[in-house]
């Protein structure tokens, strides 16, 4: 099977690539094919190949500063929370034994909310560009860290009482969301909370690409590594035992891991649904339910998923604002009732 995986695996790399190419054509400033490759291949800006407006015409200077400063970055980080978002709820699933698991299901996601929610209404966001996304990994760290003292605390806890633990936390987190939007002493703020919280990739910059790639690129890649154990777990804790697997470690690494890599993804992006569902759902359905297969084109489908739902998010409804979480729930929930029927029929 490994060239039928390398061939869906290049194809899925070349799809995701044209996806790329048409989301920076496409915006209020419509690009030629022509004008994206040549700005694309100029080189980022201050570089020896950038145009600047003595050396080149108009036209090409502001192509440069709209692949480079605004589209090339907005898509890139659509790409590796669509890859995280996805690898980590086809973890969630095998690690849990449980189909609608997903990235927020350990409560990883609301932490985070309740991170940059913080961050919004005490003002962080006006005094740096990091501020809200840092507050959103450091709530998204600190409901992993009580996730891992759970999980220390009670080594025998079973798949669904995790799952219980993290609907516990979520509740809380909401609890604090609320209390926080509703003291908020600005309504600016909590415009910006709850569009925040609908998840959107406006105004991404380099930044924010720095900030994700690095915990995203070293969890997603260890990850990874550990086809043979999400094999063996996903098959029950018993059979995972009896091949020589420890599983409360191995499952304590792997939701510890999955948290972290979801944390870095919501604090760049908002809390984003459905990616981590109908991605890996649609691909078992393709390539079936060995890990090997299954996460590295899952890591593709998700990263292709929201490019392409951004790239709806900001190009097809005109003047009207719609989050790219917005359009990843549209397209996403109908998909995920018809996978859910279907596999109820079978």
């Amino acid at each position: 099977m490994r060239h039928p995986v390398l061939w869906t695996t290049a194809i899925g790399v070349i799809v995701l690539l044209a996806a790329a190419i048409v989301s920076l054509m496409l915006g209020t400033v419509r690009l030629s094919p022509s004008e994206t490759f040549a700005a694309l291949f100029a080189g980022a800006p201050g570089s020896a190949g950038a145009p600047s407006a003595p050396a080149a015409d108009r036209s090409a200077v502001q192509a440069h500063a709209v692949v480079w400063s605004i589209r090339l970055p907005r898509i890139m980080v659509a790409m590796l929370v669509g890859a995280a978002l996805a690898v980590v709820g086809t973890v969630m699933q095998a690690i849990l034994r449980n189909p609608l698991a997903e990235p927020g299901i350990t409560g990883v996601s609301a932490g985070a909310a309740v991170g940059a929610v913080a961050g919004i209404t005490f003002g962080f966001s006006g005094n740096s560009q990091w501020g809200v996304p840092l507050a959103a990994f450091a709530g998204a760290a600190i409901v992993a860290l009580i996730l891992l003292g759970v999980l220390r605390a009670r080594r025998d806890l079973r798949p669904g009482t995790i799952i219980l633990v993290g609907v516990s936390l979520s509740a809380l987190a909401g609890a604090i969301i609320n209390v926080l939007i509703a003291n908020a002493h600005d309504d600016a703020l909590v415009r910006s909370a709850m569009f925040w919280l609908s998840g959107d990739l406006e105004l991404r910059r380099w930044d924010h690409v720095w900030l994700a790639i690095v915990p995203i690129t070293l969890g997603v890649g260890y990850l990874l590594t550990r086809l043979r154990a999400l094999d063996a777990l996903a098959l029950g804790e018993e059979i995972a035992a009896t091949s020589g697997i420890n599983v409360n470690r191995e499952r304590t690494v792997l939701l510890l891991v999955a948290a972290l890599v979801t944390g870095a993804a919501v604090a760049v992006s908002g809390i984003i649904s459905f990616v981590g569902l109908i991605v890996p759902h649609f691909l078992r359905l393709i390539v079936g339910a060995a890990h090997a297969r299954l996460l590295p084109l899952t890591a593709l489908g998700g990263a292709l998923f929201l490019v392409i739902a951004d790239t709806i998010a900001r190009t097809a409804f005109g003047a009207v604002v719609v989050q790219t979480g917005v359009v990843a729930a549209l397209a996403g929930a109908p998909v995920f009732l018809f996978l859910l029927l279907r596999r109820s029929r079978a």
